[in-house]
């Protein structure tokens, strides 16, 4: 893993690897300016955070970053030439998997130095991180009713009485009806649904339908055996009687569940139970150079502290796959992530324009990355250099411990929504151009790619990785700041995110079937 301190943070580009034909431009390059140390001129000017060819390439040659294939020459291009979308192609090459051949397992703490949290721990043993009241639809259909209810205990100070509850929180989708009544899209509803009913930071529950849709609460409870109980309770609609005799009697339950749930304290407890989900957005050139390496090195801490990491946004491994299958625990499990690759690309996204295709949005445009090659070169180092040790569907129950994978789509709430309902009791979110994000009843921890955004968005920015590339810090030195970040959020210590109330709307399931 590259250590910036040890290199030239003050000059104007960043080589990360000898044998790499780019540099990345640390700051601003002009036309006519001398590249110091690659004995190139730049031929034009070169923003921050994009790349420089340092010798001639041919068209066709592969373009290497971090010694990684990033796309391959489009044109012939002139030492000293900005490098980017309009200058390379993107195509298909040969990976080597190797499953397995770089497994390494992982040099645990011994458990009793062990890093510690104030966690809350339910009856069943489970730690929460945060103490939320949820109240969930199993359909559009109810969801205006949802945060009717969950409206009422904010805006009428209806939590004043009990301080140790964190607040009611709606998770309404525009899902539920319309849909495949079998098979995968009804499985994955219900499993996310169940998710977030069982979440350790979830007190109690209050399931509401509307009574004649395809996700039935019957179904829902069945499938992800739920039993209903004094903090587990349900409603249908149609049974209540409508809109407003459902709202009220949905008040009236939530009420009958804040004395129980007010009866939390926190206690000391292993850092073994902080999960962490991974999350980047607005990405930009210096995603893999800061932030995400960065966040790489915490979740090396975490699964030497008997923690877990779970990366996602399987668009976002494509291109690099190969790097995550050589360190797999197995061959089953490596072939595991390369069944849900070729399910995107065979089956998923045949012929459509997103990114496993090869482009990228225009922010990561704006921001320096080219393609979904380079992007996810950076994307995939959030999960650190550990081993990968299982891979997962979409929303299934996340059980063993250190660096494990999700398939999850890139686009951030469904991704976060996925790992939240596999057992996310944090979320660490990297960007580079700026992402406002929040997910209840989970806290996200923002880390900034650079010091301006970090700057001008400092009221959303939970740290600032820019620090490793003003040679302020080292990537191992941010990945500890990093990581005790963890352990003060796990503890209860605010999130910029929450500070500002976000997190309402981003429960997102994916939608994975057809509409009809």
């Amino acid at each position: 893993m590259l250590d910036l301190s040890q290199k030239r943070t003050s000059g104007p580009v960043i080589r990360l690897h000898p044998n790499d034909n780019v540099v990345v431009a640390r700051v601003d390059v002009d036309a006519g300016a001398s590249v110091p140390g690659e004995n190139v001129t730049a031929r034009g000017k070169v923003p921050a955070g994009y790349k420089v060819a340092t010798q001639y390439l041919k068209k066709g040659d592969p373009i290497l970053k971090y010694n990684t294939v990033i796309g391959f020459a489009g044109e012939d291009i002139a030492p000293g030439t900005m490098v980017h979308s309009h200058n390379i192609d993107f195509r298909e090459f040969d990976r080597d998997y190797a499953y397995g051949r770089d497994y390494k397992p992982v040099d645990m703490v011994p458990e009793a130095q062990r890093a510690t949290f104030q966690g809350i721990v339910r009856p069943d043993g489970r730690v929460a991180t945060r103490n939320f009241i949820g109240i969930i639809s199993t359909v559009n259909c109810s969801a205006t009713v949802v945060h009717e209810i969950a409206d009422h205990f904010s805006r009428r100070g209806g939590l004043d009485a009990y301080p140790n509850v964190d607040g009611v929180a709606a998770f309404t989708h525009a899902l539920g009806c319309g849909m495949e009544m079998t098979g995968e899209p009804m499985q994955l509803l219900r499993r996310t649904l169940g998710g977030y009913a069982k979440h350790p930071n979830l007190a109690g529950v209050l399931v509401i339908g509307l009574g004649c849709e395809r996700c039935q609460v019957g179904g829902l409870m069945e499938q992800e055996r739920l039993n209903s109980g004094p903090l587990l309770r349900t409603m249908v609609m149609q049974e209540e009687g409508g809109t407003r005799k459902t709202i009220e009697r949905g008040i009236a339950i939530i009420n009958e569940m804040l004395p129980e749930a007010n009866k939390v304290s926190r206690q000391t407890v292993s850092a073994s139970h902080i999960t962490v989900g991974l999350q980047c957005g607005g990405s930009d050139g210096f995603s893999s150079i800061t932030a995400n390496p960065a966040l790489g090195a915490a979740i090396d801490l975490l699964a030497r502290h008997g923690g877990t990491g779970i990366l996602s946004e399987t668009p976002e491994i494509y291109g690099v796959e190969h790097t995550l299958t050589r360190r797999a625990v197995s061959k089953e499990v490596g072939e595991k992530l390369i069944q849900r690759i070729r399910w995107w690309k065979d089956e998923y996204s045949v012929g459509r324009d997103v990114q496993i295709n090869g482009k990228v949005s225009p922010g990561n445009q704006t921001g320096g990355l080219a393609n979904i090659f380079e992007k996810s070169l950076g994307s995939s180092m959030k999960g650190g250099t550990g081993p990968l040790m299982e891979v997962y569907k979409y929303a299934e129950p996340v059980t063993a411990k250190g660096f494990v994978f999700m398939d999850t789509p890139g686009y951030d709430p469904v991704s976060a929504t996925g790992q939240i309902a596999g057992g996310a009791n944090l979320v660490a979110f990297t960007t580079g151009r700026g992402s406002c994000f929040g997910a209840k009843p989970v806290p996200s921890i923002k880390l900034a790619t650079n010091t301006p955004m970090f700057k001008r968005m400092e009221e959303d920015m939970d740290v600032n990785c820019g620090e490793v590339l003003d040679g302020a810090a080292s990537i191992q030195e941010m990945g500890q700041k990093i990581f005790e970040e963890f352990l003060r959020v796990a503890s209860g210590g605010k999130t910029k995110s929450e500070e500002l109330g976000l997190g309402r709307h981003e429960f997102v399931p994916w939608q994975i079937g057809i509409v009809g």
